[in-house]
């Protein structure tokens, strides 16, 4: 057992000052006020004084990492799930983009097949399949080669049961609304993205089940006074979530403002949506069929478009509190308990009794000390 003493806690009723938590069996056991939570006699005591406890992050949209590519290279999964835990990250959705059908197969067959022996890291919960039932006119860093019309034969064999989480869709093409029905019938999540939706297209897509927008701003009309379109939408109904790439890059600071008024700490998913050049050196990288330049601060396109970005989720984090001048503990629901709520990821994204030991340590400005993944220690920074 291990037993947390003094720490902050970050829980879904506020924040414990001078807390103690006590984990066992990959689960938490009891968490409350120091004085009232006993450490039990033999427990590995974790001194947390001065640190915050959370839940472990979760990024719903990461296309790789270290040097490796989900989409280029789908063996990888786990080779970059290991690295994950040292930005806080302790479970997640790798994704998969626009690619032939065989792609998204071997995918989820690598996860399927499990990890290495002895393998440690962040959990891949199951994957993102962003495309390949985009709009053309806004595929963004997608191959359009591989883009296909939405149909029944393209989700053959996707289902939550098949490891299929979360399906980024556009949703006013031809035949996609059905598909979103089949697809939420199967447990699968659906997102609007790499769409050119209006925002009556937008609304009746989420009367059939379209629950959450993929990275809000991007790959979108622009947001217009007579035309407000998708991401109107999604700022506008209450019933979706959305993911935001805070990397002030992708959305002006500005525009984080705003979407932090309208939808702190019940709909706002950060997502790093980074690809291989995140935890790497500027350089030539993957992602899909394309080769990305990064030159430091963004991944590029040869033609200058944006490919995903290189940030970290405990960047994303920290960049929030700094764009917006948010609490850490309320910019933290952005990466736990919202991203866990909203897909139905259960034991995941609270400090509750009863709920996985998926936990970071992190000082007050939201440095990450410590990981830990069902109570393992995979990261500590002293």
């Amino acid at each position: 057992m291990q037993y947390f003493q003094d720490a902050g806690l970050i829980t879904p009723w506020g924040c414990i000052e001078h807390g103690a938590l006590l984990a066992g069996d990959g689960k938490i056991r009891a968490l409350g006020a120091v004085e009232a939570i006993a450490c039990p006699e033999g427990a590995e005591v974790i001194d947390a004084h001065g640190l915050l406890l959370s839940p472990g992050f979760i990024d719903i949209q990461i296309n790789g990492g270290f040097g490796k590519d989900f989409t280029a290279e789908p063996g990888a999964l786990w080779e970059v799930a290991a690295g994950l835990p040292r930005y806080g990250v302790t479970s997640f959705l790798p994704t998969v983009i626009t690619s032939p059908p065989e792609t998204a197969q071997r995918a989820l067959e690598v996860l399927r097949q499990g990890p290495p022996p002895g393998w440690r890291g962040a959990q891949p919960l199951g994957y993102h399949l962003e495309g390949p039932m985009l709009n053309p006119t806004r595929k963004g860093a997608h191959n359009a080669d591989h883009i296909r019309p939405p149909s029944l034969e393209v989700i053959e064999g996707w289902s939550r049961a098949n490891g299929v989480i979360l399906v980024t869709l556009a949703p006013e093409l031809p035949g996609a609304l059905e598909v979103v029905q089949e697809l939420r019938q199967r447990g699968v999540a659906v997102s609007a993205g790499h769409s050119a939706a209006s925002y009556e297209q937008a609304l009746l897509a989420f009367d059939y089940g379209v629950g959450f927008g993929t990275h809000l701003f991007n790959a979108q009309p622009v947001l217009a006074a007579r035309e407000p379109g998708l991401a109107g939408a999604l700022l506008d109904d209450r019933r979706v979530c959305m993911g935001l790439i805070p990397d002030g890059i992708h959305v002006h600071p500005g525009m984080i403002r705003l979407v932090w008024k309208l939808a702190a700490c019940e709909r706002l998913i950060l997502i790093t949506d980074s690809m291989a050049a995140m935890g790497m050196p500027p350089g030539t990288y993957k992602l899909g069929d394309y080769e990305v330049f990064v030159d430091g601060t963004s991944a590029r396109l040869a033609d200058g478009m944006l490919a995903g970005s290189i940030i970290t989720l405990e960047q994303a984090v920290r960049n929030l509190c700094g764009f917006t001048g948010c609490l850490l503990e309320e910019a933290l629901l952005s990466v736990t308990e919202i991203p866990a709520r909203s897909l139905g990821l259960a034991g995941k994204g609270r400090l509750e009794a009863g709920m996985d030991a998926d936990l970071v340590l992190l000082t007050p400005e939201g440095q990450v000390v410590k990981t830990f993944v069902n109570g393992e220690l995979l990261i500590s920074a002293k």
